[in-house]
């Protein structure tokens, strides 16, 4: 029995390691996204190759996938009577995936839409409100990156009282953790006021830094 949960939650991962960014980008023959802008394989970042239905693509992909490795895994839960335990497990492996993907060198995203398709599977009213957090945020400030800090840091507490089972309170707690150290590089840059708006165009990356351009570039270089 444990083999199989530990299985549920290895998949977990592997659902998470595909990378929605990278595969957008194959598929519609764009930049690889690790290139140019931060070098996220985010939608934020999609974004700022000009391409809006790549980065909405990737936000429901990536989404998609923590939704659906923490259905699966309650369903087995359910169905094997196993508690909520391995549910919470899978939810934070598919969110560690997405971070860091086997299948990309270990080189992944941020895990915001990941871990809000996590949330909405654990219970969507915990998604709900720090959706609503991350737009208001968003909308007021233009920045992404502050918007998913700001819905990171509320999620556990919507967490610990709106969802069924403690075990899902801490798994999201730990889910926003690590959402928050991968925002470093963010936080450092909002505090030195460097950290560039939602759709802001992009530059390829030069030396780890985040590059933007005022003016628009076109298809293939601004990627």
């Amino acid at each position: 029995m444990f083999l199989l949960q530990l299985l549920i939650v290895l998949a977990a991962y592997l659902i998470g390691s595909l990378s929605a960014a990278i595969i957008v980008s194959g598929k519609l023959n764009m930049s690889d996204p690790r290139t140019y802008g931060s070098g996220n394989p985010g939608a934020s970042n999609m974004l700022r190759s000009g391409r809006k239905d790549a980065a909405a693509l990737t936000l429901l992909g990536d989404a998609f996938k923590g939704f659906a490795a923490v259905i699966i895994a309650r369903a087995f839960a359910g169905w094997l009577d196993w508690g909520p335990g391995t549910v919470a497990w899978a939810a934070i492996a598919v969110v560690i995936g997405h971070m860091w993907p086997v299948f990309f060198g270990f080189k992944g995203g941020k895990g915001v839409a990941t871990a809000l398709g996590v949330l909405l599977a654990l219970e969507p009213w915990v998604a709900f409100w720090c959706l609503l957090v991350w737009a208001v945020i968003a909308f007021k400030f233009k920045k992404s990156s502050l918007a998913a800090l700001t819905a990171a840091a509320i999620s556990p507490f919507a967490g610990f009282i709106l969802m069924d089972h403690p075990s899902w309170g801490w798994a999201s707690c730990l889910i926003a953790v690590l959402v928050l150290y991968r925002h470093r590089s963010n936080i450092s840059r909002l505090s030195s006021g460097k950290e560039p708006a939602i759709g802001e165009k992009a530059q390829p990356q030069q030396s780890g830094q985040v590059q933007t351009a005022k003016q628009p570039e076109n298809s293939e270089g601004g990627r």
